[in-house]
């Protein structure tokens, strides 16, 4: 698809091609004559959730379940049991993905493991569906475009609103062009996160757990957050911050809108920092990042501080109605939605309602639906889910040299900078200086159009960033 042609036909021909059901070369059926037999490894919150769904899934049969956590495994197995489901229970994700009896697989583990878990099953034949993001990092997230396509197998991503028809009709719609030219792609996580609370030591893993089979690829650490479960979103080896989390979600609408580009971003720029909760936590609770795309830019903001005093009782903040969503802004018009909700509307310019999108939809009835008939949806592929979730990390690695590099560059677009001031006067009704607690500000970054490299005087820097260490026993097997 080449940047070249105009916005219309443009936007026009991404959402059909999104639409339509393409043949991926090496997907195999094995579910076309029986039922496809499914593991999920993870089976806490979102990983039960997704175990719902397969069970309402036809021609479908959930046969292992997987949890480093033997507490977590085996309230599940009891779980199932109680619904008359016989299955298998593993502790180790290795030893699953080298059973014969397992078509497939559902990840819904801590970030750091999603790329190791998923490469594991497909070197094993295995089909995977991961949820969001995809990777840890970004040099992750090709090593499994690569290996969906080495292995002949379907890795689906879990930005679901791909598959809610509210969404699909929007952008069917507006790839006609009735709003005109694409202008600005915002993204709007205002989600409150209190404070993960600071431990005096190191903390114990749960009665059971393997700790060193849990830390995966990454160094086993001190645990140092009380909410072993949980918290480690916050953590850099863990997880990835409120941006690769439900602000994920919001640049992958984005990024949709803009016709799914195949390519990095022409630029990047992140700032925030981590205010208001002296705690345990790495990643920043209020974060700006500004992505420069041929098409359109897109903008994300995100708040986890309340509207004022840190009074987290007293609720977010919105914009433009919106308090975890997207604003998409054309010339004649925006289409609204908030991420959690099975609808959309497009307003005109004057703010007024023109049309409204409704209807949800299952990706891992989509993911299984591919996989027996050997028929993929582009827009749910693992290259797409790669390049979305990778946004999230380009914009971490920004954020992260804005902390130690005095010499960056000054923000200069408009829309980036309105969006700067907004987030300090924030940060004042929180009680919080930003002279006094100052904003890391990135530096403007140029990758290269496949995520391998950046360009730039501090390209060696930010090249270090696009991957981290890997432990011998918990290598990639690419």
């Amino acid at each position: 698809m080449r940047l070249s042609t105009t916005r219309r036909s443009f936007l026009k021909r991404s959402v059909l091609a999104g639409s339509a059901t393409l043949v991926t070369p090496g997907t195999r059926a094995e579910g076309a004559n029986s039922d496809l037999r499914v593991a999920a490894i993870g089976v806490r919150t979102r990983g039960r959730q997704l175990i719902d769904d397969l069970l309402s899934t036809p021609a479908t049969r959930l046969v292992s379940v997987c949890d480093v956590d033997p507490e977590v495994l085996e309230g599940e197995v009891a779980r199932l049991a109680g619904k008359n489901i016989k299955v298998a229970s593993y502790a180790d994700f290795r030893t699953l993905c080298e059973a014969k009896d397992i078509d497939a697989v559902v990840v819904a583990t801590p970030n750091h493991t999603h790329a190791l878990i998923a490469i594991t099953a497909a070197v094993g034949g295995k089909h995977a569906y991961v949820e969001t993001p995809v990777s840890h990092n970004v040099w992750e997230g090709q090593q499994m475009v690569d290996a969906a396509a080495a292995h002949g197998v379907t890795i689906h991503h879990g930005h679901q609103r791909r598959c809610w028809k509210a969404w699909r009709d929007a952008f069917n719609w507006l790839g006609e062009g009735p709003l005109g030219k694409l202008k600005l792609a915002r993204g709007i996580c205002y989600q409150l996160q209190p404070s993960i609370g600071r431990v005096k030591g190191a903390q114990l893993a749960p009665e059971g757990l393997d700790y060193d089979l849990w830390c995966g690829p990454r160094a086993r650490s001190p645990i140092l957050r009380k909410n072993f479960h949980h918290d480690w979103r916050w953590q850099f080896p863990w997880g990835n911050g409120e941006i690769g989390s439900g602000g994920a979600h919001l640049l992958d609408l984005c990024r949709w809108a803009l016709g799914d580009p195949q390519n990095m971003p022409q630029s990047v720029i992140s700032c925030g920092n981590r205010f208001g909760t002296p705690d345990n936590g790495d990643w920043p609770n209020t974060q700006l990042a500004h992505f420069e795309y041929q098409a359109a830019p897109i903008l994300i903001e995100l708040r986890g501080l309340p509207k004022s005093d840190l009074d987290y009782p007293g609720g977010s903040d919105r914009h433009r109605g919106i308090s975890n969503g997207v604003s998409i802004a054309y010339e004649g018009g925006s289409l609204i939605g908030e991420l959690d909700e099975t609808t959309c509307r497009v307003l005109d310019d004057q703010g007024r309602v023109l049309k409204r999108f409704e209807g949800g939809g299952s990706p891992i009835r989509e993911w299984i639906t591919a996989i027996q008939s050997g028929r993929e949806t582009s827009t749910l592929s693992i290259s797409n889910g790669h390049l979305s979730d990778s946004l999230a990390h380009l914009a971490n690695i920004s954020w992260m040299l804005g902390r130690t590099m005095p010499d960056h560059v000054p923000i200069e677009d408009r829309v980036m900078l309105e969006a700067f001031g907004r987030m300090k006067a924030h940060l004042k009704t929180n009680g919080i200086e930003p002279e006094r607690s100052p904003i890391a500000i990135g530096p403007r970054l140029e990758p290269k159009p496949d995520g391998s490299a950046f360009k730039g005087k501090i390209k060696g820097r930010a090249d270090s960033l696009l991957t981290e260490p890997y432990r011998d026993e918990f290598k990639l097997p690419l």
